[in-house]
């Protein structure tokens, strides 16, 4: 045993000894994702604890103080500057902290713990009229902790400011373990009956009097001079014309002085009345021109980003995906609020009239509908992502993405920045608050190499000088952290920088809370991330990823949006379990660390990358819906083929890997076989199989009703499409062929349906690559022969493997020149049908579950869309996976999870339809709905079943 393998079992032996039941994880399995933040830095922790009560923080500390273990405070883990890792322990608030403890509507006033998502209180304030004025771009999925850690501001800090403006109280504990409150007129204990407790806090806030009286003339003059100064520590709240306000000087401190446990906020009051302008320049620094001018007419918010986050915005999720942008090459979002909607369009029809007069604007517009506002401000909230990975393929990284100037300053340092830019041969995507003076910005390092990081180190010197010179500051929201604790002394005096450390000594004499960051700072160059790695060899080609599967899984940078407990689809199975190691992030980074060789040393063979990926529900959610465009589908699917090669598989590859081949025998005794699964029998060959028992196993069709399905979807010739009948569709429901071949034929798309062929999806969902590439193949020859007529598959997943797998699995042209025409359902409807085409009537409202690949492949193109087109008033999508999700939810293992993941959007829509039809195109959302409330006598329809013209409309085809 190692002696850091020993003091790690005393830690460990001390922490059950100080709080019985603690949760605390260790082994790279465990901590491997705690290792990053959505920063450069990689500091790999010794442990990680889950904290349930401020008193399990106590203990914590006492026994990491007894031990000289550095402690690192931990929220959402979405810091950009290096914040939220450290060599020690990491508490992480989000997973048990996470209450809202009071919210009193008169005093305007929320106590929340140091865990709570800023959504989470949101949603609950907004009950009462009532908001958190601090809003930035990861509200999903930040903590309230995390914002007092960085002083976080937002998209509306013109009107709201920085968190500190907003935090009445904080409830610590310090260095040394014991519980204090630290409010807006100076700190005490939190147990006052404690008398040790008492006088260790009385002496620790008489030395910090004594350090503000020592330095009155410096704090007065080098602190608090613009809107957006966070860098350093915020001494300022403590001089005497401040009160001594100990609550907002702990703000921004990053967790180096006190580890916050729950934060007494002030709320603001929801505005009634809001209108959103979006105005075009050629350039961010003409619009930054107009920013001085806008912010005189009082606006809630002045956003601006330049073309590339707008161009890989649109390149990832579809054209539609930004609508309402003027022409321009940089654009500004303006939001006026009030109390009448009347004259807040009034002021913006003005405001629009006097920036048009100003002659900068390329042009401008007031966005009118609640959805396109939607679609506009996911653009600009998902900056921090889309300019990490742009649509040429390039890679850009934070290390200067915060820097902060006065208002009035804001274009004059742009264009100094841009010089200094081009001086270093280096881009930037840039991004940012321009109302409030921040300029967030992604610059193409190299921080891989010894040269690109010499580079880089050059670069923020001189770009920290520039901002000094326009009087701004190194950080306007994002914190010092590991990224500019280095560079404090450029921009403060000597004096200032020994002020900030003995303000930290007070509070951490042994230095050991989050130690490296702010004061005694660790080199801005120390602890990257990336390094040159050997290329990998796969079976898919990865060919948007120029370091093949090390550049694909290098797409995490830590954003962290797959956390999130709402919108988009992305992360069913952290959204099921709130655990970081069941998100898409926290598998990527145990992918990186499996690449990376030191932590992970058995590299594909490893356990703990296997554990990390098992409930990956392999939805491809995450291929559109993360920022960045991570597939962990596909590296899940590559990790199995490798891990698995020359060994043994689990049950399941071999009963659900093989369904295709197995159901086209059954197909042939379907009647018998039927019988056979539905007796005692079935249940056991279920069990060999690795196949939950707690489902019913569906009926096999028999080649009978194919044959008959697949002459009433045949067309007279000449027809204009060829329908792929699937693997799913033949073997479990072939009357979806014949209603789709109607439907298509009237539309004004007939079609020639095309049995015995497979997409491969099954092999590959379970990592059988091999195989599934022989598959593939076959298919590929068939389709690719001369026929250039669209390919339209009923079943979604099928399309979506067809569509993207197959093409990246075989590299061929053959295999691009069919994917380039494959179309689902939806989208054949949406794009091919006749002009004129109207379906028979349809019912008023449905309730709707989209297939995730369809979500995840095919951008625009969706079912909803359609629905709502063709006349149905009322679409209630369950926006989430269903929970099946092919195999996923038959494996016996993982069935709960399926069923938790259903319980998030399907199950509360099933169990109130009201009388309203289900439409699920999916196989697999269609079988999760007849478990759910088969026995109800619900039955999912198909969207081709729903609009079939032979059906009676009851639910019912022939």
């Amino acid at each position: 045993m190692t002696t850091a393998t020993r003091d790690l079992a005393g830690l460990t032996a001390r922490l059950a000894e100080l709080a019985p039941g603690l949760r605390v994880e260790t082994g790279p399995g465990a901590t491997g994702p705690y290792a990053y933040d959505a920063s450069n830095y990689r500091v790999p922790p010794r442990a990680v604890v889950f904290p349930r009560t401020a008193d399990d923080v106590v203990a914590v500390l006492r026994a990491c103080r007894e031990a000289g273990v550095p402690v690192t405070a931990r929220g959402g883990g979405t810091s950009m500057a290096g914040n939220a890792v450290g060599p020690g322990v990491v508490l992480d608030f989000s997973r048990y902290m996470n209450r809202i403890l009071d919210i009193d509507v008169e005093a305007r006033t929320a106590r929340v713990e140091a865990g709570v998502v800023l959504d989470a209180l949101r949603s609950a304030t907004a009950l009462h009229g009532l908001d958190f004025g601090p809003d930035p771009s990861s509200h999903s999925r930040c903590t309230l902790g995390g914002m007092i850690g960085n002083d976080a501001c937002g998209n509306r800090s013109v009107r709201d400011g920085r968190t500190s403006g907003h935090v009445e109280a904080l409830e610590i504990v310090t260095a040394d373990g014991v519980r204090a409150v630290a409010d807006r007129s100076g700190l005490r204990a939190a147990e006052p009956d404690d008398a040790e407790a008492v006088r260790r806090v009385a002496r620790l806030e008489a030395g910090l009097r004594r350090l503000v009286e020592d330095n009155l003339a410096l704090i007065r003059t080098e602190l608090g001079r613009i809107p957006r100064q966070v860098s350093g520590f915020q001494l300022h709240h403590l001089l005497p014309e401040n009160g001594f306000d100990m609550a907002r000087a702990l703000v921004g401190t990053e967790g180096t002085c006190a580890v916050v446990t729950a934060a007494t906020v002030r709320l603001v009051a929801t505005a009634q009345a809001s209108t959103l302008l979006t105005l075009g320049y050629e350039d961010v620094v003409a619009a930054a021109e107009d920013v001085p001018e806008i912010l005189r007419w009082s606006p809630s918010a002045v956003e601006g980003m330049d073309e590339a986050i707008v161009a890989t915005m649109r390149a990832r999720r579809g054209a539609d995906s930004v609508t309402g942008l003027p022409e321009g090459r940089a654009w500004l979002y303006v939001e006026l609020e009030g109390d009448d909607q009347a004259a807040v369009d009034a002021r913006a029809a003005e405001l629009l009239d006097v920036l048009k007069a100003r002659g900068r604007m390329t042009g401008g517009r007031v966005v009118e509908t609640p959805a396109e506002r939607r679609s506009l401000w996911r653009v600009r909230e998902d900056g921090a992502g889309l300019a990490a990975r742009l649509v040429d393929g390039g890679e850009s990284w934070p290390g200067w993405e915060d820097a902060a100037v006065a208002p009035e300053s804001l274009a004059a340092y742009l264009r100094g920045f841009r010089k200094l830019l081009a001086s270093h041969e280096l881009t930037g995507v840039l991004y940012g608050h321009f109302g409030a003076g921040c300029v967030h910005v992604r610059i193409d390092f190299d921080p891989a190499t010894e040269t690109g990081r010499t580079v880089m180190r050059r670069f923020v010197t001189e770009a920290a000088a520039l901002v000094v010179e326009h009087g701004g500051t190194l950080s306007g929201e994002h914190g010092d952290g590991r990224s500019r604790s280095e560079l404090l002394e450029v921009m403060y005096s000597h004096r200032m920088i020994a002020a900030f450390a003995a303000f930290k000594k007070v509070f951490d004499p042994d230095g050991l809370l989050n130690p490296g960051v702010i004061v005694d700072p660790a080199p801005l160059d120390a602890d990257l991330a990336l390094r040159e790695l050997p290329l990998v060899e796969t079976s898919f080609g990865f060919p948007h990823d120029g370091d093949g599967f090390a550049g694909a899984v290098r797409r995490c940078v830590g954003v962290g949006r797959c956390r999130s407990d709402a919108g988009g689809v992305m992360c069913p199975s952290y959204r099921a379990t709130g655990e970081e190691n069941a998100s898409t992030r926290g598998r990527a980074r145990m992918l990186q660390e499996m690449v990376r060789g030191e932590a992970i040393e058995d590299g594909w063979r490893s356990t703990e990358v296997k554990d990390a990926l098992d409930l990956c529900l392999s939805c491809k959610a995450c291929s559109s819906d993360c920022p960045v465009g991570v597939d962990m589908a596909t590296y899940k699917a590559e990790f199995l083929h490798q891990h698995y090669k020359g060994r043994l598989r689990p049950r399941s590859h071999y009963s659900l890997g093989w369904l295709p081949r197995t159901s086209a025998l059954a197909g042939y005794a379907a009647r018998p076989v039927n019988a056979l699964l539905r007796g005692p029998l079935g249940k056991l060959l279920a069990r060999v199989g690795g196949v939950t028992t707690k489902r019913r196993i569906p009926a096999f069709a028999s080649r009978r009703a194919l044959r008959k399905s697949l002459r009433t979807a045949k067309a007279a010739e000449p027809t204009k499409a060829v329908l792929f009948v699937d693997s799913f569709t033949r073997a479990f429901r072939p009357e979806i062929a014949g209603a789709a071949g109607r439907v298509l034929a009237d539309a004004g798309v007939p079609c020639t349906p095309q049995d015995g062929l497979c997409c491969g999806l099954t092999w590959v969902s379970t990592g059988q690559l091999n195989v599934a590439r022989k598959i593939m193949a076959r298919t590929v020859a068939a389709l690719d022969n001369g026929d250039d007529r669209p390919i339209i598959v009923a079943e979604p997943s099928c399309a979506a493997a067809l569509k993207r797998d197959v093409p990246e699995l075989l590299g061929t042209e053959a295999a691009r020149r069919v994917a380039d025409r494959v179309h689902t359902f939806t989208g054949a409807l949406t794009e091919l049908a006749d002009e004129g085409w109207s379906p028979p009537p349809l019912p008023e409202d449905v309730v709707l579950q989209t297939h995730c690949h369809e979500y995840a492949t095919f951008k625009g193109r969706r079912p909803a869309d359609l629905l709502r087109r063709l006349g149905v008033r009322g679409v209630d999508e369950a926006e989430g996976c269903c929970g099946l999700a092919g195999n996923f939810g038959f494996e016996a293992e993982h069935y709960d999870t399926s069923m938790a993941v259903a319980d998030l959007a399907l199950k509360p829509r099933i169990d109130h339809l009201d009388g309203r039809p289900v439409v699920a195109d999916g196989f697999s959302c269609a079988t999760q709905i007849d478990h759910l409330a088969g026995d109800r006598g619900v039955r999912a329809l198909h969207l081709a079943e729903l609009l079939d013209p032979a059906a009676d409309h009851t639910g019912e085809t022939p």
